[in-house]
């Protein structure tokens, strides 16, 4: 299911933007920042929708803005020549709280917090398998059934659905249902990537 595979079509669509960002001389660092900054606020629009569900609209467009911002930021650091481990570093820690902020804000929306927690874990190991692999000497893992790319294309989604849809299925809204999505779907990507690296490592 993973959105990963399409880094290069959506490299090819980011063209017009990095040379705009050339332009305007943004660094990449910058960037990766400001991308944090619209993750912040997409939490917090999330964390209060649950008494104003139109918020979950606006926090799906900051969600979409973030996952633009962060594969533009990579790109422009190609295009640059300024690619490197503090700024690969640096990208990786923002996005990992950038998930954070973004699942606590949904949990809290609905008041979900074990849910929340089982998300925020699985998503978190998620990626900390797919780094861990090129700790270890192998490439970096991005397979599974979810990546990071599919995560934020969900949170999207279903935030733009909960702003209309605010009924409950066995107790959970969907944005609950979201976050049992995550927290079992999560887990479970871990334990592919974890499986496929030792493989590799035998």
């Amino acid at each position: 299911m993973t959105l990963d595979q399409l880094r290069p079509v959506a490299n090819r669509a980011l063209d017009p933007f990095v040379n705009v960002s050339e332009r305007l001389g943004l660094t990449p660092n910058a960037v990766s920042v400001v991308a944090m900054g619209l993750a912040v606020a997409a939490g917090a629009a999330f964390a209060f929708a649950g008494d104003a569900p139109l918020l979950y609209l606006l926090g799906a467009v900051l969600v979409f803005l973030n996952g633009w911002l962060d594969l533009l930021d990579g790109a422009l650091a190609r295009r640059l020549g300024t690619a490197s481990p503090a700024g690969d570093l640096l990208d990786h820690v923002l996005d990992r709280y950038a998930d954070i902020v973004m699942l606590v804000g949904l949990a809290a929306g609905v008041r979900q917090w074990a849910i929340g927690l089982a998300a925020v874990t699985g998503v978190l190991m998620t990626s900390y398998l797919g780094t861990q692999a090129q700790a270890v000497g192998l490439d970096r893992v991005y397979g599974g059934l979810v990546g990071r790319a599919d995560r934020l294309a969900l949170i999207g989604l279903v935030g733009a659905l909960a702003a209309f849809v605010t009924g409950a299925l066995s107790g959970l809204t969907v944005v609950g249902w979201l976050l049992v999505f995550f927290a079992v779907v999560g887990h479970i990507t871990a334990l592919q990537r974890f499986y496929r690296s030792m493989r590799a490592l035998r």
